[in-house]
């Protein structure tokens, strides 16, 4: 990359994540609210262009908007559960409540996979819970409970933790 934008993205990829969060305040005028590195650099990476090069219009804004209301998204969770996360995908989200949602859950429209016992388990990611076998459930626990007959955490279930050796 041979121009300015292009030099600066370069220099984020191999930022640390303070660096990262510290040059997101420069850029946005508040304090980051993840430290995710690669969400980081991509936040800053599109920021920077769109200063640079003049952002989206708001007609523009709107048709995605639209589009993506329409999509039944079926974007793949990350950790090896044979799925890949979406490019762009930030890892926080909000659900309608308010409520923040923890940022190891997938985006919504999200499919879990995971074999248990010989059988597929395909989850999908909701606004405010988790869809398993045509069923709602308010969280990966009680899925991953059904699923086994024992008590589970859920993240770790669906691979989207590791277990904390303390």
């Amino acid at each position: 990359m041979d121009d300015p934008i292009g030099r600066q993205i370069q220099k984020l990829s191999r930022s640390t994540i303070p660096v990262l969060r510290i040059k997101y305040r420069e850029v946005f005028g508040q304090q980051a609210k993840v430290a995710h590195k690669q969400y980081l650099v991509r936040r800053i990476a599109w920021q920077l262009q769109a200063q640079a090069e003049g952002d989206l219009s708001e007609p523009v804004r709107r048709r995605i908007a639209e589009i993506a209301g329409e999509s039944d998204l079926s974007r793949q969770a990350p950790h090896g559960l044979r799925t890949e996360p979406a490019a762009g995908d930030a890892p926080v989200h909000t659900v309608g409540s308010g409520l923040r949602r923890d940022s190891r859950v997938p985006p919504i429209g999200t499919l879990l996979r995971r074999r248990h016992q010989g059988r597929e388990i395909m989850v999908k990611v909701l606004e405010n819970g988790f869809e398993y076998d045509s069923q709602f459930y308010r969280s990966l626990s009680a899925i991953a409970r059904q699923v086994t007959g024992t008590r589970w955490n859920g993240l770790l279930f669906f691979g989207l933790t590791e277990r904390r050796h303390e």
